[in-house]
Parts: structure tokens; sequence; C-alpha cells
């Protein structure tokens, strides 16, 4: 079912209709057109650079043997930055974040082989054919072989530059992504969701994987994800430990057509291929103009000739040709096995993305967005989904830290295509952003449909850009998030008010390449203990800091900073908390004037809360204690507001002699 304004469908336990306020506009700059991210100077090391809020600080250049190869997701430990990269993990030493030193590159080719961590293990995914158990080059050939990796491997990194793999856990459909699940109930073992989009392995290859069942029989590898239980105590013993299908009752999908940028484009590919003499036939599903496959053509072509005893195809037999190759295309689209966005099945999960202290996750499930309770990490239970008609391929997902909204971006194109053109809705390829609200007639928590984020700037036809990965920037009072956009850069936005999403900094480049698509830009980009660290698909990694603006005050950014963690795996969040320090009470008062609160109440703090800085013990304790009663000043303007200043306040009391 859907709705045409903002064209969303929500479902719980079976798909069901939610009604929706009018479709709220992303937010763009006054004249994206204009903006100065527009037309920067292409090349791959020499690009034109732009920043706005922010300052770049370090780069690292990714080394020999995987230069060129795809950089993927990040993971952190310590002072290390994991990589991930289709041909190995790279860790990287940020200690200096100015001079990001290289660790170790570590050689074990597949795809994405995006990373995650937990203590003193790192898990990689692997789900193309070329990853073999043993993690050298070459792939299989085989077309089954015991010898080839689709899943997840377990490193142990208790020596980060001589990792360890200790377990090569294989699934049914490989893992494009997984998701690292601490349960605070089982400190014995960690779990990890996977995600895996491509085809089903046969059970010659794999024992228990079943392709040729319905999605409905228990049995069945269709529509589910399987669960890894790795052993604390021996993680070599980690193995699937469930088959969790939280896609029951989905409907298919709604979904848009080309924008005016992809008809336009599509109208010069098929004007300069029919001038040179290519076969051009009708889409019989969308009824466009499309080129016939060159393996369709070659084919006819060489039949006609030998049908007429010849040995090579001449005009004739190009004339004919052009005849059947409309029924060569409609067969083509007959035989196709039906399915989804990517690949096999319409609704497998992307990411998931956790909150182990709420019990909740985030599926971005191809043709949907997911609320799940993962109270039981084995058995996880979808509570609410939404599908959209502006979203072609739900890929990542975000909660904001008090669990009370969810973001999801769309990997419209699939990341390998231009979707920020001037011709490209900004509905499209964006973000959306939910509340998570309850329902009182089950009692359980759905997702309630607010408005769309995507970045205030036109990219270049030769620009690979869409909404990708990112994460929260502990900036406390508020929801800020930084997130990649392929080579549309980095963006930094405030989606505190889940109906008003506004960019408020970003980094950008030019495109690796001016005279065609070439693949680059930010995969992942993520903030850890004060860095910003992007993971840049064709050139290596960047570390960028946020500056002070109107929007962001240097009293945020260090309150921000006085977050530290050990680890960070972006899709297991963590809930971030904030120990007491008056960067975080400064930070409070700069929100509330920022507001427009009482000017007076305002003035009287900020003397109060820098006459407690300079101040100890008793004097210290008077000074907050009447920072406090002048917090009550803006009450009538922003009462929680007011209550987190006073807390903060209140908790640099001294303790008492």
């Amino acid at each position: 079912m859907t709705i045409s304004t903002p064209r969303v469908v929500f479902a719980g336990a079976a798909l069901m209709l939610a009604a929706c306020a009018p479709a709220k506009k992303p937010q763009t700059a006054a004249n994206p057109a204009a903006d100065p991210r527009n037309n920067l100077k292409a090349g791959l090391f020499d690009a034109g650079e732009f920043t706005s809020n922010m300052k770049v600080v370090g780069k690292a250049v990714s080394p020999n043997g995987f230069l060129g190869i795809t950089n993927s997701d990040l993971a952190f430990t310590g002072n290390y930055v994991i990589q991930g990269n289709y041909n190995g993990p790279v860790v990287w030493d940020i200690s200096t974040p100015s001079s990001p030193k290289l660790v170790v590159a570590y050689e074990c080719p597949a795809s994405q082989n995006d990373v995650s961590v937990y203590k003193n293990l790192m898990f990689m995914s692997a789900e193309a054919q070329n990853g073999r158990i043993d993690c050298k080059p070459g792939g299989v050939r085989e077309a089954v072989s015991k010898e080839r990796m689709r899943g997840v491997r377990v490193f142990d990194i208790s020596n980060i530059k001589e990792p360890k793999l200790v377990a090569n856990v294989q699934t049914c459909r490989g893992s494009h992504t997984h998701t690292v699940l601490e349960d605070p109930k089982d400190r014995e073992n960690v779990y990890l969701y996977v995600s895996g989009s491509s085809g089903i392995r046969p059970s010659t290859e794999l024992e228990g994987c079943a392709g040729d069942l319905s999605a409905s029989d228990p049995n069945s590898s269709r529509l589910r994800i399987e669960i890894i239980k790795v052993p604390l105590a021996d993680p070599s013993k980690s193995a699937v430990v469930g088959r969790a299908n939280i896609f029951t009752g989905l409907e298919a999908p709604p979904s848009h057509g080309l924008s005016d940028a992809d008809k336009a484009a599509a109208a010069q590919q098929i004007a300069t291929a029919r001038a040179s003499g290519a076969f051009i036939a009708k889409n019989p599903q969308s009824g466009a103009d499309m080129v016939a496959p060159a393996q369709m053509v070659r084919p006819l072509l060489d039949s006609l000739a030998k049908a007429r005893g010849g040995s090579t195809p001449n005009g004739a037999d190009s004339t004919a040709a052009r005849s059947l190759v409309q029924a060569a295309v409609n067969r083509m689209f007959a035989n196709a096995a039906p399915g989804g966005r990517r690949g096999v099945e319409g609704s497998q999960c992307h990411d998931i993305t956790v909150y182990p202290s709420l019990g909740l996750a985030g599926g971005a499930c191809e043709g949907h967005g997911l609320l799940i309770d993962i109270s039981n990490p084995v058995n996880p239970v979808r509570l609410d989904a939404a599908a959209d008609s502006n979203f072609a391929y739900w890929h990542s997902a975000t909660f904001n830290n008090d669990g009370t909204s969810m973001l999801f971006s769309d990997e419209w194109g699939g990341g390998g295509a231009p979707k920020c053109r001037a011709g490209d809705k900004p509905e499209w390829g964006a973000d959306a952003i939910f509340d998570i609200v309850n329902d009182p007639s089950t009692g359980k928590k759905k997702l309630k449909f607010r408005s769309y984020y995507k970045i205030p700037t036109y990219q270049s036809s030769n620009e690979n850009c869409v909404a990708h990965n990112g994460s929260l920037i502990p900036i406390p009072g508020r929801d800020i998030m930084v997130q990649a956009w392929y080579q549309g850069g980095i963006s930094v936005f405030d989606w505190t008010d889940t109906q008003n999403a506004k960019e408020i900094a970003s980094f950008d480049r030019g495109p690796v390449d001016g005279t065609r698509m070439v693949s680059g830009g930010s995969w992942s980009v993520y903030w850890y203990n004060g860095q910003i660290v992007s993971s840049e698909i064709a050139r290596g990694m960047d570390v960028v800091q946020l500056t002070p603006s109107e929007h962001i005050s240097q009293n945020e950014i260090d309150a921000a900073n006085t977050v530290k963690w050990d680890q960070l795996n972006a899709q297991g969040q963590p809930k971030i908390s904030w120990p007491p320090s008056f960067p975080l009470a400064k930070a409070y008062t700069d929100q509330l004037e920022r507001k427009g609160c009482a000017a007076g109440a305002v003035s009287t703090l900020r003397t109060q809360i820098a006459a407690a800085e300079k101040a100890s013990g008793a004097a210290r304790n008077t000074a907050l204690d009447a920072a406090v009663s002048a917090a009550e000043g803006a009450r009538g303007c922003d009462g929680k507001k007011t209550d987190l200043l006073k807390k903060a306040l209140q908790d640099l009391r001294a303790p008492a002699m």
C-alpha cells in the first residue's frame, strides 16, 4: 500500500497503512546550483577541496597493493583505525591525528571486507566468490569448493601488528556486512548479525543451505539473517546458531522511476549508440529504449552468418538480426528470476544497527526499514517496518542518542552512480528521518515518518554520490551526525528537529576523474574520540575536525571531546554519556543563548560559571549554586535544556569535606 505524499508505507506484524503529514522537503541551500562544492577541480591526489566549518588535519594514502583497490568500512580500537579494503584490512595508528601511521596491511582478498572489533577480536565480512579460507589471493576456480570463504572471518588482534585468523564462519549467502551485538545479559559470548545479499550457496558447498525452498519453509535459506555466536573463551568455536526470519508478511515495496537527470543521460546514451549502429530494443518492463547487450547480439549475428554458409556476419545479417533482437530481449526479461533491488531477494538486510542498551535495532533491509526488538539476541522480532517509493535501497540506520528517532539512508544506484545531480530529486538517494513512537493500539513501538535530508549541493555526472554510512557526533543536548556521501564528500547535519534537518559543516573534493565516472569518495565517516575519520574509497583515509561556527560553539566541540571510547563499531551504537566538565555546562549555556533565551539569565550564567571554574572547594560550590539559581531564568524558554544545564552544574560540585 502506498501513500502518495510522502509515499511512505508502514508495517508491523502485518503490513499496515499509517497516516502521514505532508512531505517535508530536504533542507537545501538557497541555491544549490551555486554551492561552493560544485565543479571542484578533478584529480586523484590533486583534486580541488572545499571545507565548511571543518578542517582536514591528516591524510593517509593507501599502501602499495591496496591503493587502487576499494577501501570500505571502518572500526576503531584504542588509537587504531582498522580500515576494510577489498584486498584485506589495513590498520592505521592515529595517536597523532595529523600524521596517521601505517601499522599493517594484511592481505586477505574478498569483498566487502567490512570490519568490526570486540576486545581482542576483529571480524571481517566476505561475500564475493574470490574469498579463500586461507586468505590467499587467486580466488577459487571451481564452481563448488570447500576452499571458498563466504561468511565472517574471526581474527585475534591481541598483537594488532600481526592479526591471527582463528575462525572462518561460513554462511549461506556470504556476509555483505555484519553487526556485533553485545548482550548485556551474556558476558561469555558476543553475537554477530550477518547481512548477506548474494545468491544462496549450493548445499554441496555448505551443508544446510537451501535455495530451492520457499521463504515460508522453516528450512529455507531465503529471507533470513544468520546469527553467529562467538564464545569469548574460545573464538575458534564461533558458529551460526540461528537464522531469523524478520520479513514475514512484508509486501513488495513501492518504487520510483528514473530522475530527470537519468532520463537525459539515457537519451544521450541511446542517441550515441544508435548513431554508432548499435542494436536498440524496448525494455519490456519499462517501455524505454535500451541498448541490446553484446552477448545477446553476437550469437544472433553468428547464427545468421552460419545459416547462409558464411563465417563472418555481413550487412544483410545485421539487418536481419535487428528484427530478431526485440524478441530476444523479451525472452531475457521473461526468463529472469523474480527478485529484488539487488540480487535474488528483495528483503535481505544490507545493514543492521543495534542499540544494545535499549534492546532495539534498526534494519536497513533493501526494500524496507525495520524497527527490531533484540532483547533476545538469537530471536530478534520485528516491531514495525516502513517502505517508501522515494527509497530505492534501504542501506543503513542510525538512532539518535535517546532512541526516540531513527534515520535510514537510501543507496539509490548502489553507490556506483551519480545521484546528486541537478536533475535528481532531493528526496531520492537521501536520508529518511523517523520518530519512534508508541502505538496506543498495540503498546508497541512504531516508526513515524518526519522528513528527508540530502546534501544541499549538485555534484557532476562523473561523481558517484548518494547517502552512505555515518555516525553521531556527541554534541550534548543535540542530535548531530556526520555522514559519507561517496564523491559528495562528508556532511555534518543537525537533526534534533526531525522535521528540519540542516547541514552545518562539510568537506568535499572534486571527482577522481573529470572526464568519466570513476568510483571514489567517502565510503564511511565516523566520529571517534575527537576525530572525524573518513574511509576514502580511491585514495586512502582522511582525518577531519570540527571548527567553531554559528552552528557549533567551541564549548560544544570541547564537551564532545570529553567522550572517550576504547572501541567503536558504528553499527553497534553505544549510549553516549558525558563526564562532568565545565565545557558541558558551557555548551548547554551556548545552546540556550543560540535559541534566544533570556539574555540577562545567560549573561549571569556565564559570569557564575566562569567564577566557579576559577575557584575551588567551597568557593566553587558557592559559585555553582549561584549558577544553578541563574539557570532557572531560562526555564520559560527551554525547560528541558535548563534541567540538563542544572544537572551539569550540580555534577561539578566538590564533595563536602
